[in-house]
């Protein structure tokens, strides 16, 4: 609804996260890579008033500019705490259900990449943990 599949309709895109929630479809995934973080305020958007129908998740770890270059990838403690806290902004919420890694950082031990994560789950901003395409 974002990126990568062709234009899109803001109004659209809300109507459609709007009809699935309607039909039944609680779970919603995203990550601050789609569109920028573009498809977290669109799905933040979308879920704004039915916040307590919905599972939201996104992603962390892909590292691309404002223009949407894609810099690498990170694991870093700092880079974690960062993106979590912009992604909850962009959200507009409290907690994320489920926060996972994008992609694993080869150059950062996997220790220190989800203990900065297990920090998120005891500062109550994030409730659950989970690792993608590891």
């Amino acid at each position: 609804m974002s990126e990568f599949y062709g234009p899109a309709d803001r109004a659209q895109s809300i109507g459609v996260i709007h009809h699935a929630l309607d039909i039944g479809i609680n779970f919603f995934d995203t990550a601050d890579m789609y569109g920028v973080g573009h498809n977290e305020a669109l799905v933040g958007e979308a879920l704004r008033d039915r916040r307590n129908r919905a599972i939201l998740a996104t992603k962390f770890g892909n590292v691309r500019n404002e223009q949407g270059a894609f810099l690498g990838v990170s694991g870093h403690p700092d880079y974690v705490r960062a993106s979590c806290d912009r992604s909850l902004q962009r959200l507009g919420v409290d907690v994320i259900d489920l926060y996972y890694q994008h992609r694993v950082d080869p150059a950062v031990p996997i220790e220190d990449t989800v203990g900065a994560m297990a920090d998120l789950v005891r500062a109550g901003k994030v409730r659950f943990l989970g690792l993608s395409e590891a």
